[in-house]
């Protein structure tokens, strides 16, 4: 049995897995906070913007590769072309947005964009998708 002189050990409390998680914690902050208080100074002009808008021309391919200049219908590729050369020959000249349709032809894409670049026109934008 026991008896008065026997001592218990006293129970230690291990920190150095402690000492190793705070270390790591602080490390992770004095990384993370100059990336999150790193700002870009920009002089940005102030005031109304004196030039309008460049116009855009809307050029639609449905899936049965018919062409609509800004919602009117193209009859052929000859008045296409004449429009296009038409639409090169303003100053400023406006964009070109083509939006075809998912389920038209490329080939069709194509040669509308073709025959843009043939006619002059130099701001061509093709939309990934239809309006």
């Amino acid at each position: 049995m026991h008896t008065t002189n026997d001592v218990l050990p006293e129970p230690e409390l291990n920190v150095t897995p402690l000492i190793d998680v705070m270390l790591v914690l602080l490390t992770m902050l004095i990384l993370t906070v100059p990336v999150i208080t790193h700002a870009i100074k920009l002089d940005l002009p102030v005031g109304a913007s004196s030039a309008a808008p460049k116009a855009a021309i809307d050029l639609d391919i449905d899936s049965d590769g018919r062409v609509f200049w800004n919602g009117t219908g193209v009859a052929d590729d000859p008045q296409l072309e004449a429009w296009l050369q038409g639409l090169a020959r303003q100053t400023p000249q406006p964009d070109l947005k083509i939006w075809p349709d998912k389920r038209g032809r490329y080939e069709r894409v194509a040669k509308v964009m073709a025959a843009a670049q043939r006619s002059g026109v130099q701001h061509i934008a093709l939309a990934p998708v239809g309006p």
